[in-house]
């Protein structure tokens, strides 16, 4: 599966049809826009829909970019829920999950004695409340890459597949590495010790994040919207004089 695009793959006739016009995808932070032509979810933005009666719907959603049979680049939603769906966990997965630690499950049911569907890695992504999942397979496959590339243990592979964070030693540098279905891999590795893996799973974004065109801002409750240049309100206006000067000082 090819999780790399192009700048110029951009499916912005897809994306303007739900409100995310070139711009406010052009003026998304340098690291975030990288990361989803990596293949990689989208933060929760906002979108809307007309519906059949003309009126207008709101709604929030991570996105990512997939590549059709044809060589194509079409966009998959995964709509922000209201509430975590855990109908198909016991009550111990329920925890684990909470907790924010991925957990082997599967698809159809989890109780004792009448498992039923696909074996899968679960984790809960916080920002949209969607449970993700993938084949116990794939990732498998790829904690045995880790695995030959590192020559780790069998203890240490089984501590990566209980969902736990793994510290290594590579050439006197700490390397740490975890299940994140959240990449494009579903393993993700960071330069550090567990404590730098875990920052690095969230970014941290500023209450105003300028672009070219205008700026995304975040909430006290972590919600961004977009405002265009021409709507900045004097506190907005302010505070780009402030980062400009802070940038020109640097």
């Amino acid at each position: 599966m090819n999780y790399n695009f192009d700048e110029n793959e951009m499916p912005y006739g897809i994306l303007e049809r739900f409100g995310l016009t070139q711009e406010m995808i052009e003026d998304l932070p340098t690291d975030v826009l990288q990361n989803i032509l990596n293949g990689r979810h989208s933060p929760v933005l906002p979108i809307y829909i007309i519906a059949d009666d003309g009126e207008e719907v709101n709604a929030r959603t991570r996105f990512c970019l997939v590549r059709t049979p044809e060589g194509n680049v079409d966009v998959l939603f995964f709509p922000k829920l209201d509430e975590y769906d855990f109908k198909v966990f016991n009550d111990q997965q329920k925890q684990s999950l909470l907790a924010g630690k991925p957990i082997i499950g599967h698809l159809e049911s989890n109780e004792t004695g009448h498992e039923l569907g696909t074996k899968c890695f679960f984790q809960l992504d916080q920002d949209s409340k969607q449970v993700l999942s993938v084949p116990t397979p794939v990732i498998g496959r790829n904690i045995q890459y880790l695995t030959d590339r590192y020559h780790l243990t069998g203890a240490e592979m089984q501590k990566l597949q209980n969902g736990e964070i793994l510290t290594i030693i590579e050439d006197d540098d700490e390397i740490s590495i975890g299940i994140d279905l959240n990449s494009n891999t579903g393993i993700r590795l960071s330069a550090g010790n567990e404590q730098v893996w875990r920052r690095e799973a969230k970014r941290e974004w500023d209450k105003y994040n300028f672009g070219i065109f205008g700026c995304w801002t975040m909430d006290e409750n972590g919600n961004l919207d977009y405002i265009h240049e021409e709507d900045y309100s004097e506190e907005i206006w302010n505070e780009q004089k402030k980062q400009g000067m802070r940038m020109m000082q640097r």
